[in-house]
């Protein structure tokens, strides 16, 4: 049985703005999950893709045998000190050498009823 794909791609990367209001207890941003089901460790690539300019490659991680890596977009201590900064636009290639799945979230502040959009990538 499979557990999930080798390649997957988020297209649509964007941190929002952290706060829409003073003393909001939430804070926009944006997270990677990456689970991986098998009974081996999964070494994973992330290069990230700009609209203005050269991408970052081979960015590495690993994710432990049947556990989640969640990785705050907007915390670069999160995603190996690359500060993504906020309000631009982003794409990210994720690759792995054993089959994982790959969802992609965003919590929106900018506005009084804040947003939140949880989408899989697309995996191949």
């Amino acid at each position: 049985m499979k557990n999930g794909k080798k390649n997957w791609y988020i297209v649509d990367g964007w941190i929002p703005a952290e706060k829409a209001q003073e003393n909001s207890g939430y804070v926009g941003h944006e997270c990677l999950m990456i689970l991986n089901c098998n009974d081996t460790p999964a070494d994973v690539r992330i290069d990230v893709y700009f609209e203005d300019k050269d991408p970052i490659e081979d960015v590495a991680f690993t994710v432990p045998a049947k556990r989640i890596k969640s990785i705050r977009m907007d915390k670069p201590e999160q995603f190996a000190g690359i500060d993504l900064g906020r309000l631009n636009q982003y794409s990210l290639r994720v690759r792995s050498d054993v089959d994982v799945v790959v969802q992609f979230g965003r919590m929106d502040v900018t506005q009084p009823n804040c947003a939140y959009i949880g989408l899989m990538g697309y995996g191949e």
